[in-house]
This record gives structure tokens, sequence and C-alpha cells, in this order.
């Protein structure tokens, strides 16, 4: 669920880097980091196959406004033509027309190359691997014959490229020989139940482990994002049925509250439990009509937003820069197959329409029970739905920019209406979110240096440093001591540390000791 666009606080002035965002091959267009962007008029989507529908497949639509309508996507892990010169792919069209299709690679070691291979006239339908041998390759820029070696990054698609014409068509199970690897393994796994409601009890939701968050968040406007809901306490929009499961109701009605008039009512609610690393297990079924928006998601607990749980004792921080994880996102992706539910991350780095996010289309949400969960370790975020993970999120830096979260989170449960998910269906009259368990995991005795590295997680710059050093990590330190080169203390901060002023500091070798409770790593710093 995405925040309220406030401007964050950063805590730290650090260069950020944006986590690189692609694809590995093969690829399978299951996930949405299968993305191609697209250019010149160009658009590529999510589609179904037209001969299984359970199969997804990846759809791209010529405009036919410009001879050269491309196509492209970064790889995570680069084309490499010394292990295999042949990639294929499954080409569908829906006409009886010829076709060309050139696969280019981009940006490796060596210089851009294509093959183009002939698609005859022909019946509709699937052509099926489709081989481009980059042994018998031209070079892009020139056109001359070459036989391809290196790496390269990028992947690019032209489909009847050098034509004015426009036409949509598939395509499937990108191919370069690369064995087929998980980016989504669990680097710790969570097993100690610490937290759960199982909404066994029918009635009002229970008042001890949930809030109800109702007061609007814009003034005089009401949620973000353009959402024409009204939240409620009020049993008609949340309450515990007789057969176990929490129901979120999104109703089409009138109602007015903080003087604002809406024409829909729904729930949105915070969990009264919050905590650092673990695993979120939510089971749900989920609504899925036109202009509904449910969500399962966490903020920072130090959010500074009016009406939260947590915010007359802990608010001290802005949206992003407090952390939003959605688990769960349906209805806001109006191009994506009615199955697609998506999880994103939002920080100051990177938020709102940003690349951190995941998707994937899984079976008939409608009618089915889904396991929607999120492990979220020191390390990595990783989501997974029924237990198989789809998308992970690992900045290369971990900084106030990329990766606030060290701190407490909390759950939130919700059905807004409008606004992101667009029109509401006509004739609504209401849709429900279902769950039947909401539970939460974390470890009992996994110390600091048995989930991550902690010395190469440190780091100080710059150095050789003149006047002021920089410290980050992936966990937030407890405090700093520098020594000089006889083991003298020259100074001592503690508590939370980004920044030490070294201006008075002698020319010399020093040692910087960054304390995370009893742990301890150390670094030799070097003052000009």
């Amino acid at each position: 669920m995405i925040g309220n666009f406030k401007k964050g606080l950063l805590f730290i002035l650090l260069i950020v880097s944006m986590e690189s965002f692609g694809q590995q091959l093969p690829m399978d267009f299951s996930s949405s980091s299968s993305a191609f962007s697209s250019f010149s008029g160009a658009y590529f989507s999510f589609s179904s196959d037209p001969d299984s529908s359970s199969n997804a497949v990846g759809q791209f639509n010529n405009s036919g406004g410009a001879a050269w309508e491309g196509f492209a996507i970064n790889l995570v892990s680069p084309v490499d033509l010394n292990f295999q010169n042949t990639i294929s792919l499954d080409f569908y069209r829906f006409d009886i027309n010829a076709h060309t299709v050139i696969v280019k690679l981009e940006n490796g070691v060596n210089p851009d190359v294509q093959v183009l291979q002939n698609i005859q006239s022909g019946a509709a339908g699937w052509t099926n691997n489709l081989v481009f041998d980059f042994s018998n390759a031209t070079y892009s820029s020139t056109g001359l014959p070459v036989s391809a070696t290196g790496t390269y990054n990028t992947l690019s698609i032209f489909i009847d490229g050098g034509v004015v014409a426009s036409g949509i068509y598939l395509i499937d199970d990108i191919d370069d020989g690369s064995p087929l690897t998980n980016p989504n393994v669990l680097d710790v796994i969570y097993t100690n139940l610490v937290w759960e409601d199982n909404f066994d009890t029918p009635g009002p939701v229970n008042s001890l482990n949930w809030h109800h968050q109702t007061q609007v968040i814009i003034p005089g406007v009401g949620w973000a994002n353009g959402e024409e809901q009204h939240y409620t306490n009020r049993i008609d929009n949340s309450f515990v049925d007789n057969a176990g499961f929490l129901n979120i109701v999104a109703k089409q009605e009138q109602y007015s509250y903080q003087n604002l008039t809406k024409n829909y009512t729904s729930a949105r609610l915070n969990s009264k439990f919050a905590f650092t690393y673990g695993r979120i297990d939510v089971r749900a079924k989920i609504p899925i009509v036109a202009g509904s928006w449910p969500a399962i998601w966490t903020l920072g607990k130090n959010i500074d937003e009016i009406g939260a749980y947590w915010q007359p004792s802990y608010g001290s921080t802005g949206w992003p820069a407090c952390g939003e994880i959605d688990i769960m996102e349906h209805g806001i992706f109006p191009n994506a197959n009615i199955n697609y539910i998506n999880s994103a991350i939002h920080t100051p780095c990177c938020n709102g329409g940003n690349p951190n996010q995941g998707g994937i289309i899984t079976t008939d949400l409608a009618n089915d029970f889904h396991v929607y969960s999120m492990n979220w370790s020191p390390n990595q975020i990783t989501f997974l739905i029924d237990g198989v993970g789809f998308y992970t999120y690992n900045p290369a830096v971990k900084d106030a920019s990329t990766w606030p979260f060290i701190e407490d989170q909390f759950i939130l449960l919700n059905v807004a209406m409008g606004g992101l998910a667009g029109s509401v269906a006509p004739g609504f009259s209401q849709a429900t979110m279902l769950v039947d368990y909401v539970k939460v995991y974390q470890s009992d005795d996994v110390s600091l240096d048995e989930i991550i590295d902690l010395k190469n997680s440190v780091n100080v710059f710059p150095n050789p440093v003149r006047n002021e050093i920089n410290i980050t990590s992936e966990i937030e330190p407890s405090g700093l001591a520098l020594y000089d080169v006889c083991g003298k203390l020259i100074l001592k901060k503690d508590g939370k540390t980004e920044r030490l002023d070294l201006v008075n500091l002698k020319t010399g070798v020093y040692f910087l000791e960054v304390y995370f409770g009893t742990e301890k790593v150390t670094k030799k710093v070097v003052v000009e």
C-alpha cells in the first residue's frame, strides 16, 4: 500500500545506490521482474497464453508510429556467449503474415551484436524454439558479420524492425542455456511463533491485537492516492464470522466523517505488535472486483502519521523514511492478469512507482485462500506465496535511503477503494477480504554474526579522511570508539551514530571500533 507521499527525513546523507532491477535467463514471464521496457512507441505488458490460460507470457505491442519500436531488459546475470552462443524463444502471432524478429545484445564487454530470424507467412499461433545463433551475428553498428563472444547485460527485441507497422505479439521461454537458479532462497529460517491471531472468537475484532485507524491522514481530503473510502471501526466493516475468518468489508454507502463525505466505507487495521526481523504469514482470500485495492503490508513503528496506533509514542519519522513493506497488493495494475499480485518496498531512495517491486500470477484469487508471506532478515527481504519465493529485495548498499529496515515494523490489513485501483465497477455493493490467520515468526538464539557477515557489513568512508568520516552498516551501531596506534582512547560515542568529526586529529593511523551490543568490528582509519 503506497504511503502518503510525504517527504521523508533522511537519517544520514549518503550516496544512494538503487537496487539493480532486471531478470535472469531463462525467462518464462511468470514474475514481474520479466517486464521489458519499451521505446519509440512500443508497449509491453503481461498476458496469458491463448493455448493455456495458466501460462504467463509477455505481450509485445508495436504501435505503428515508428520504424524501430523495440523492447529491452537489463539482466541480473549477463548472457555469456562463451558458455553458449545461442538464444531461443517462442513467438506467437495473431495474423498469418511474415515477420522478422531481431534479438540484440547490448552493454557488454564487446560491441553490440544482433541476430535476425525470419518467420514465414502461415497459420497464426506459436513458432516454438526460434533459435538465434550468435556465432553468425552481425555488429549492430555496422552490419558486418561476427562470431560474437563475451558477456552482455542487456537483451533487446525488435519485431519487424525497420518497418512502420502495428501489431501485437507474444513471446515466451527466452533461454540462453543458463542453469536454472533460485534467486529467492531464504537466508534465515524463522521458526519461533511469537505473535498470532487466528480469529477464533466471533464478533468484533480483538482490540488487544488490533487498532482501527480511522482518522484521515490528509485533513480536508481523506486518504492518500486518491482513495474514495472512509475507514471505520464499525462491525459492518470489520468483524470475525462464525467460521473463524476476519472479514474486512468495503461497502458502497454514503458516509460522513471529519467533515468529509465519501461513497464507500471499509476498515484499516494496525497490529498492536511490532517487531524487527522475522517472517509474517497471512492466509487470506482477497476481492478482485474492479476498483478494490486489498493490501497486506507493514510500516515502521516510528511513522509520524496521524491516527496510526504507534504514532503518539513513537511517531518521529515521515513516510517513506520509516520504510514500507508491501506484502500483497491487488487491483492497482490495470494491465495485469486478474490473478496477479504484487509486492513492493518503499524507502527514501525509491518510492511510489519505483523499481523495487515484484509480482506473480497465481491461481483463482477470487475463490482460493493463499498464504502471503514476507521473510525479513538483516540481509534481505523475500516475498512468498504459498511458501514459494517470487521476489527478493537486497540492495548492494544498505543505508537510510535504501534500508530503513533496522527498526520495528507493524502490520496493516485493509481494503481501499478507487484511486490507484481505478474506477469502481458499476453496480458495486461490497467486497470482502477474508483472513484466516496472521502469524509472526522470529528466531530464538540467532546472533548477529550468524545472520550477517558483520565485519563486511560495516563501511567507513572516506578513508583516508581529513575532516569527517561516515559509518554505514546493515545493523544500527550501539556505539563507537576511536583509538590511536598506542591504544589510547581518543573519543567515544554511545547510541546511534553515523558520523565522526575528526577535524582536530593529528595526521596518522587510528583504529575505529564499531559496537553492536556485545559484538564489535574494528576498522583502520587513516587521517590525512
